[in-house]
């Protein structure tokens, strides 16, 4: 059922936990201010948006993304040639292992995380390859208030060097040439305020989040099990099928990760990625 609260484009929800696609635009015109007001808005509601039928040249892409907000380079991979801040994201057929294909916040390691991600689908295969999402508020707000309590107490340390996610970004790596081994590391509270909504989200995950400041990996490992395993419950996620021409936007109270399935027997999937600079959390 469509959301009638918006009056230059048409939002209709794609699960109960978040997740909507907006029609009625094209994102490679002059959108007005008051579109754009209302993508804004229907993306902060629903917190992970989808745009169908977008077939945008790279410096259409960019040039969205700008009227979104501050497009910024990825640390680990380069840009493609004349856009640095638009990334290959790509799974090739002999690959065994998708980028991002594990539940992540995107690049919580850095002192400001994004505020976005947005990625354009350029290839994709006829089965397989679907993203799915997780709503961290409502992981929040389904704990305990004694757990939320001590939650909002805690910091925790993040890390781009955590094994299984240094794994998913190997290959494009060594393509890129971009060879960035550094480390980043971050300190962030466990538990954000969203500076424009003022809604409280879990903001842990299993690809970044190393341990809890002022503890040791042994001494954190079981609270950030249970908090791993319940920020991606079921009742909390929504799951995307893509198709060429599919644009999607994504906010930071939100978890993604690509399934993993029998990736070798898939097609190549090709993407373009953009990434929106954000705040530092509080």
């Amino acid at each position: 059922m469509s959301d009638d609260a918006y009056r230059t484009i048409r939002v209709t929800p794609i699960a109960g936990a978040l997740g909507a696609e907006i029609a009625g635009v094209d994102l490679a015109g002059e959108l007005p201010d008051e579109t754009l007001a209302e993508i804004r808005r229907a993306f902060l509601d629903h917190l992970v948006v989808f745009f169908r039928d977008q077939q945008l040249r790279c410096d259409e892409f960019l040039a969205f993304a700008r009227r979104i907000g501050e497009p910024v380079e990825y640390p680990f991979v380069k840009g493609l040639d004349g856009y640095p801040e638009i990334i290959a994201v790509t799974k090739l057929p002999h690959e065994t292992v998708n980028f991002g294909g594990i539940w992540h916040s995107d690049t919580a390691y850095l002192e400001r995380p994004p505020m976005a991600t947005m990625l354009l689908a350029r290839e994709v295969p006829p089965a397989g390859g679907d993203t799915m999402f997780a709503n961290m508020y409502a992981a929040f707000e389904s704990l305990s208030p004694a757990m939320q309590r001590m939650l909002e107490g805690l910091r925790a340390v993040n890390s781009s060097a955590l094994a299984d996610v240094s794994k998913t970004r190997e290959d494009r790596i060594r393509d890129s040439g971009h060879g960035d081994d550094r480390e980043y590391v971050a300190e962030h509270p466990v538990v954000r305020t969203h500076p424009e909504t003022g809604r409280k989200a879990l903001y842990v995950n299993v690809a970044h989040t190393a341990r809890f400041a002022g503890m040791t990996e042994e001494e954190s490992r079981p609270l950030l099990r249970f908090l791993f395993a319940h920020s991606v419950r079921p009742e909390h996620t929504c799951r995307f099928r893509w198709e060429v021409g599919l644009a999607r936007a994504v906010g930071q109270p939100v978890h993604d990760a690509q399934p993993r399935e029998r990736l070798p027997r898939l097609h190549a999937r090709r993407m373009h990625r953009i990434t929106l600079a954000g705040d530092v959390p509080r």
